[in-house]
C-alpha cells in the first residue's frame, strides 16, 4: 500500500517558515499585506477568500478583502486593481476566480503589478517561469514541488506525466518539473491511449477535474501519484463505485449526502502506487501556504531585502 504524502504537514512547515519571515519584517516595521478582490458572492469563492484571510492573519500577516458586487463593471474592477497597485502598503494582490461572465479574466490579471501578483498568473511571471527565472510561481504546482522535496522524491531523470494543461496547474507544473530535470509529458483530452502514457510515469500529477479518472490500470507499480482534483459526488451509485471498500467515506456520504473525491480512484490506486496524496488533506493545504510564501517573497523583493 502506498505511503501518504501529507499536504497538511508540509503546509504547516511552509507556514512556520513564513511566520518567521513575517516576524522579521515586522521588526523592521514592514509587515506584509495581502489584498484579495472578490467580485460577486459565489459561495465557494467566499469560503476560499475567508480561509485565505484567516490563515494570513494567523501567521501575523495583514490581510484585507475588497468586495465588489457581481453587477460591477470591468472598468470598476480595473480601477480597484490600479488603486492597489499604487498603494505602497500592499505587497500581494489576488483576484479571486472565477469572475462574472461579463468580465475578461485575462485583462484583469494582466492589470496586476507583476511584483504583487501572488497567484503567479501575470504573463510576465508566466514567461519568467518558462525560462526558469520566476520568483512568484502559481501556488498549487509550487506547493507540490515543495511536498515532493519534503519526502525526498527524486525528480532528476524521472519520467513525469501531468494530466491537464491548465494555466493554473498543468502548464506551470510541467515547467517546474522540467527545471528539476524530469522528462515531462503533458496529457489532455486529445491524448491518444492516455493509459499507456500514464502507466510509464514515475511521477504522475492528475489535474483535469474528472472524479476518479485515474484508475489502478493507469498507474505504474510504485509510482508517485499526486491528485490535484477536488470533486463532489452526490450520486450514491458513484459513491459506492469508488468507496464501497472505504467505510469512513461511505459514512460521510450517508451523513452529508455527498463526499469528496479527487481525480484519482484513491482506494484502488493506493494499493499499487508507492506514494499518494489523499483528498482532502493532500494538495489543497499547500495552495494557501504557498500563497502566503509568495506574499512574503513579494514583500521582501519590493523592499530590496
Amino acid at each position: 500500500m502506498a505511503e501518504l504524502l501529507d499536504g497538511k504537514l508540509v503546509a504547516q512547515n511552509i507556514q512556520n517558515g513564513v511566520r518567521a519571515g513575517v516576524e522579521a519584517l515586522g521588526r523592521r516595521g514592514a509587515v506584509p499585506q495581502l489584498v484579495v478582490i472578490q467580485v460577486g458572492e459565489n459561495p465557494a469563492s467566499t469560503i476560499y477568500v475567508r480561509n485565505k484571510a484567516r490563515t494570513s492573519e494567523a501567521i501575523g500577516m495583514r490581510s484585507r478583502i475588497s468586495r465588489l458586487p457581481a453587477s460591477a463593471s470591468q472598468g470598476e474592477l480595473l480601477d480597484q486593481v490600479d488603486a492597489l497597485n499604487a498603494d505602497p502598503e500592499v505587497d500581494g494582490i489576488l483576484v479571486q476566480l472565477p469572475l462574472p461572465e461579463h468580465m475578461d479574466s485575462f485583462k484583469v490579471l494582466c492589470r496586476i503589478d507583476p511584483a504583487r501578483d501572488v497567484d503567479g498568473f501575470h504573463p510576465f511571471n508566466v514567461g519568467a517561469l518558462s525560462i526558469g527565472k520566476a520568483t512568484l510561481v502559481p501556488c498549487t504546482p509550487a506547493g507540490i514541488l515543495v511536498m515532493l522535496d519534503h519526502y525526498k522524491i527524486p525528480l532528476a531523470g524521472a519520467d513525469a506525466v501531468v494530466i491537464g494543461r491548465s494555466n493554473i496547474v498543468g502548464k506551470p507544473m510541467a515547467a517546474l518539473l522540467l527545471q528539476r530535470n524530469a522528462t515531462v509529458t503533458v496529457c489532455h483530452s486529445k491524448t491518444k491511449d492516455i493509459a499507456s502514457v500514464t502507466a510509464r510515469a514515475d511521477v504522475l500529477v492528475a489535474a483535469m477535474g474528472r472524479p476518479g479518472f485515474v484508475t489502478a490500470e493507469m498507474v505504474k507499480p510504485g509510482a508517485v501519484v499526486v491528485d490535484v482534483g477536488m470533486n463532489t459526488l452526490t450520486d450514491r451509485a458513484q459513491a459506492e463505485r469508488f468507496f464501497a471498500m472505504d467505510a469512513k467515506k461511505m459514512q460521510t456520504f450517508n451523513e452529508k449526502g455527498s463526499v469528496l473525491i479527487g481525480d484519482v480512484d484513491y482506494v484502488r490506486v493506493r494499493e499499487k502506487a508507492g506514494w499518494i496524496t489523499p483528498v482532502p488533506g493532500g494538495v489543497g493545504p499547500l495552495t494557501v501556504a504557498m500563497l502566503l510564501q509568495n506574499c512574503l517573497t513579494a514583500a521582501k523583493l519590493r523592499r530590496n531585502l
